[in-house]
This record gives structure tokens, C-alpha cells and sequence, in this order.
């Protein structure tokens, strides 16, 4: 007997469901192995950064109002009162026209409040100097909590740690890191006519490709990618493949086996789990309506199209959001990239789904012009040619050559 579909949705609804799906526990981690992870927590200054003022430049420090009016005409004399060192403090105080020589990141004196850069001077004798322009209070130097005031939030919870966050902990002396665990991602192809890339195909077969596609993706989200190989379109082995992979993962992605069909197990598999509840069959996109969503044990299980442009376009629009919430990173911090473009032709479309168009990215001296590449979604050299992806509405017709358009990158 076929299988029907559930009630389509659209492609909004579908992502909303990540709300259902509680990010990892969390870890500690050494600073010098934070920068990739996802921060699990607030992070709140205990110090003002920097702590001191301090210089900028090579040159005297002074109170900006001893400088007014300083240029080559009429320069302003000062008194040199002494010296600081880089990385050393001092207590000498600064007075109306007196000046202390100062190295770039020294700590200034008491009384001054900016740094004339010693280009602009010129020593007349062992204790004055000339200044030919005048400087403003807070100039050439950095006050104090001017990068981080005590007690500040430094850095919000679920933002990925780049190279300037690792900086920014380390900075305030954190050494251990609150992180979120990484995600593991159980990837399985389905299907009789699937063999391994090793083989030669025989008559009616191809060789895997999801398995790779899929694991090169979760794999750029910082994810860890595992493999549990080729199934056959068989209920028990597809079950107990998917027990096992579901015991060991955070999720689960099963290609193959999501449209309608008489050997399509992946629901009869789903609904056999303990604790099981199928979310959605069928969302209103194209490529990939025929994607399943289910929770298992409080993880996500998806059923993907097997044909691996669906695949890939399933993954980028929508299993992506689920792997961020379970890694712990926040919708606020997630960067959507988009280009803009303009369409170099026709496109048709139809109406009551979201199509998602391959596009090749040409640069011209007018901006960039998408030139759409076309294909059946078994066609994996589509993908190889494409930059990124166009979305054209479920209430949109179609596009017209020269419309400006948002492509979405890979």
C-alpha cells in the first residue's frame, strides 16, 4: 500500500521546529583549544581594560589644554619632567606645561590626558621642547576600561569562538573555557541501488554520494560527521542500523527512503522507535519536498530525498538551523550572507512553494550577474558549478531576466 504524505508545510514552519531540540551539555576547554567552539556562557569583565591609560605613540605625554593653539608659527614650550618605560608603572605628576616622555604603550602620569607624537616636536635642550601642533584631550592614547569596562558582558553565550574572542579571553586572564559539547551527526544512505564508491556500478546502480556530501557539510558546521554505510531497502536492517546510530549521535540524517514509495521504511522505522513523533512529511520547497522530520528520544531524525542536489538543498536551508541550535549557537549570532546579484535571464517558477534555483556568480564591472544553472536533482554537476542558491517565493510566478535578486552562498 503507497505511503502518503503528511500535511505539507512550509519551509518557516519546518525551521521553527528547531525550537524543540535543547542545545548539548557543555564542556570546559583550554583557551588555546576554544577558537571554533561555541561559548556556553556570558562572559562578564572583572577588570577595566585596559586597567591603565596608556600611550598609543612614541612621544611626550601631556594635558592636551598645555598644547592649544601649538603649531610651527607659534609653538608651545614644555618641560620635560622625566620618562616612562613600556611596562612600568609611575608616580610622577604632570603639571601646565610640563611633559613626560613616553614609549608607545606606557602608562601615563597624573595630570596628563593625551600623547603629542614626537614627529611633532623638537627638543630645544636636555629639558624643553617644542610643539607644533596642538592635541585633544583623550589623543594618541587609550583610557582606562576604553576596550572593556569592569563588570561589562565582554562576550555573549552562543557565539563561535573566532581568533578575536580567543584574544578578548585571553585578555581577561580566562584560561578554561565554557563551551558547548560538539554535535555528532549519524549520516546513513538507503537504498538498493546504492553501492559503495570502491565498486563499479552494475546496471541499475550508482554509487554513494550522499554519504560524502553529508559529511563534508556537517563537517563545515564544526560538527562531527559519522558514517553507518549503505543500507539496503530493507526494514530490519534499516531499524536496526538506525537504533544503533541513534544510541550514538545527536542526530541522525537518513538518505533515501523519505517519498512515497512501497520500499520506502524510513516512517515505518521512525514510528517503531521508543518515544517517537513525527514532526512534519513534506515541505513546500523544491528540490526536497519529500523531507521527513521526526523526534526520537529528544534528538532529531531526518528523513532526506535521495537524490543529492535535494539532499544538499534540505541540509543548507533547513537541517542547518537544528545543527546550530544543538551546538549552541544562538539565532542572533548565526551571520546570514547574502549577495545580491543580478539575474542574466528568464526564470519560471510555480506558485505554492519555495524553489531554490541553482546560480553561477559571474562578476561584471557593473556588480555581480547570476546565471542560473538547471537541472534535474540527481545531477551532482549542478551543484559542482553552482555558488549558491536563489529563492524564489511560493507566491512568485517567476523571475524576469535582470531582476535583483539575494543569492544565498554555499
Amino acid at each position: 500500500m503507497m505511503k502518503e504524505f503528511f500535511k505539507v508545510i512550509s519551509i518557516d514552519e519546518a525551521i521553527g521546529y528547531h525550537a524543540n531540540f535543547p542545545p548539548l551539555q557543555t564542556e570546559t576547554v583550554s583557551l588555546a583549544n576554544s577558537t571554533g567552539r561555541i561559548l556556553a556562557g556570558d562572559i562578564q569583565s572583572d577588570i577595566d581594560l585596559p586597567d591603565f591609560a596608556r600611550s598609543i605613540m612614541d612621544g611626550f605625554a601631556v594635558k592636551g589644554s598645555s598644547t592649544f593653539g601649538a603649531s610651527e608659527g607659534n609653538p608651545a614650550y614644555l618641560n620635560i619632567k622625566g620618562s616612562v618605560a613600556m611596562g612600568e608603572s609611575t608616580e610622577l605628576t604632570v603639571g601646565p606645561t610640563e611633559a613626560v616622555r613616553i614609549s608607545t604603550g606606557g602608562m601615563l602620569p597624573a595630570g596628563t590626558d593625551s600623547v603629542v607624537m614626537i614627529e611633532h616636536t623638537e627638543a630645544i635642550d636636555d629639558d624643553t621642547i617644542e610643539v607644533y601642533r596642538s592635541v585633544a584631550p583623550g589623543q594618541n592614547m587609550i583610557e582606562v576600561g576604553e576596550d572593556i569596562k569592569k563588570a561589562e558582558t565582554a562576550l555573549r553565550g552562543g557565539r563561535r569562538i573566532r581568533p578575536q574572542e580567543a584574544g578578548m579571553l585571553a585578555a581577561l586572564g580566562i584560561q578554561e573555557v565554557p563551551v558547548f559539547k560538539k554535535p555528532t551527526i549519524g549520516i546513513v544512505s538507503t537504498g538498493d541501488e546504492i553501492v559503495s564508491v570502491s565498486q563499479r556500478p552494475g546496471p541499475g546502480q550508482i554509487r554513494d554520494i550522499n554519504t560524502y556530501t553529508l559529511m563534508g557539510l556537517v563537517r563545515d558546521l564544526d560538527a562531527t560527521g559519522v558514517s553507518y554505510g549503505i543500507v539496503r531497502d530493507d526494514y530490519h536492517d534499516l531499524q536496526s542500523v538506525c537504533t544503533r546510530a541513534m544510541s550514538q549521535c545527536d542526530m541522525i540524517l537518513v538518505s533515501g527512503g523519505s517519498s512515497v514509495g512501497a520500499r520506502d521504511f524510513t516512517i515505518d522505522v521512525i514510528t517503531a522507535m521508543p518515544d517517537s513523533e513525527i514532526l512534519f512529511h513534506g515541505v513546500s520547497i523544491s528540490p526536497g519536498k519529500p523531507t521527513i522530520l521526526a523526534r526520537v528520544q529528544d534528538k532529531a531524525f531526518w528523513g532526506l530525498p535521495g537524490h543529492v542536489v535535494s539532499a544538499m538543498v534540505v541540509f543548507s536551508r533547513i537541517v542547518k538551523p537544528f545543527i546550530h541550535r544543538i551546538s549552541g549557537l544562538s539565532d542572533e549570532t548565526e551571520k546570514k550572507i547574502r549577495l545580491r546579484a543580478r539575474l542574466s535571464r528568464n526564470l519560471a517558477s510555480a506558485q505554492g512553494r519555495v524553489d531554490f534555483v541553482r546560480v553561477r556568480l559571474i562578476h561584471e564591472k557593473d556588480g555581480l550577474r547570476a546565471e542560473p544553472i538547471l537541472g534535474k536533482s540527481g545531477l551532482i554537476n549542478t551543484m559542482v558549478k553552482a555558488d549558491g542558491l536563489v529563492a524564489i517565493g511560493m507566491n512568485t510566478e517567476g523571475l524576469e531576466k535582470g531582476t535583483e535578486i539575494e543569492v544565498i552562498p554555499f
